[in-house]
């Protein structure tokens, strides 16, 4: 058992039922749609974000079902935008297994991925709580800018570390955010425990996402489940990179400039700019700092075993290694 796993073992039962609801939900007529959708949504994945959803709504008190339906909701989300950004990023590993534009095609993939986005606001639909819509229609409109916040950010090595962040917070962090509100929100949470909840998840997704980042350049792509360097060699100027810019020698400095500039880079030869610096001990620093907030965040929320799980669950963060 993984120690993510093992961690949720409190919610297993209520994860399975996520599960058969996602499962129900992707029936569709159309065989290519259930094809795709069997592939991408049962290939894995930490589901992390449905978990939130549902330790989110149980710590604040809810006691019906629809959180279940939530959870699947945020996986839908999720994985449409995992079909749209391997199309856009070319990609051609996730998970350990060949992605579903490399299977399927890019056509395809794009299409399965809106089909998605459609069947979660349609389940949401049958939640009924305006709320919970408006969060989630918002999310979805921040997430999509936060897409094109990047690409626009992509070859260019004069990004500003808050330039990096803001995408980071819509394109990642900003689902997380809408996962835990969403828990928040079902169980009837008073404005300031949402807001406590939104903030929890917004720094949680914050430090997941720089820790992806740093194991872009020291991970194990066996363990990874995707191939070292995707970042660079899509010319993405991620934390570890704007550090070396920061603090690295000219020689190192011109180095990544070229390497983000024209996405051509020896990764070798970066990743070894990367450990003559504090890049990676940088970017482990902010993504602590992140997971700080988090935990502090929930201070307010009532004292219970959940509460301590939802704090695990950010530290938990720190120490992944895929």
């Amino acid at each position: 058992m993984s120690a993510l796993n093992e961690l949720l073992a409190p919610i297993a039962a209520e994860m399975k039922a996520v599960d058969l609801v996602i499962r129900e939900c992707l029936d569709s007529d159309v065989v290519l749609i259930r094809t795709i959708g069997d592939y991408i949504i049962g290939s894995g994945g930490k589901r992390i974000r449905p978990a939130m959803v549902l330790l989110s709504a149980k710590a604040f008190g809810y006691k019906g079902d629809q959180h279940l339906k939530m959870a699947a909701v945020i996986e839908f989300i999720h994985t449409a935008t995992l079909l749209h950004d391997d199309v856009v990023d070319e990609s051609a590993l996730r998970r350990g297994r060949s992605t579903a534009n490399e299977m399927f095609g890019n056509a395809a993939s794009v299409l399965v991925g809106d089909y998605l986005y459609s069947r979660a606001f349609e389940m949401m639909v049958d939640v009924n709580r305006m709320a919970v819509m408006q969060v989630m229609s918002q999310a979805t409109k921040v997430i999509s800018e936060g897409e094109v916040l990047q690409l626009m950010n992509v070859n260019d090595p004069d990004v500003t570390q808050e330039k990096y962040l803001q995408v980071v917070r819509f394109k990642t962090a900003k689902l997380f955010e809408a996962a835990a509100r969403t828990g928040a929100i079902l169980a009837d949470a008073s404005p300031t425990l949402q807001e406590a909840a939104a903030a929890y998840g917004r720094h949680m997704g914050t430090a997941f996402q720089l820790i992806d980042d740093l194991l872009d350049y020291s991970g194990d792509p066996l363990t990874l489940g995707k191939t070292v360097g995707d970042d660079l060699r899509e010319g993405k100027p991620t934390l570890p990179l704007l550090r070396v810019l920061e603090v690295g020698s000219s020689a190192d400095k011109a180095m990544i400039r070229h390497a983000i500039e024209h996405g051509d880079g020896d990764f070798e030869a970066v990743a070894q700019a990367i450990s003559r610096t504090d890049a990676l001990e940088h970017t482990r620093s902010a993504a602590e700092a992140e997971v700080g907030l988090a935990i502090a965040a929930l201070t307010i929320a009532p004292d219970s075993d959940t509460k301590v799980l939802l704090q695990q669950l950010a530290e938990h963060t720190l120490t992944r290694t895929q």
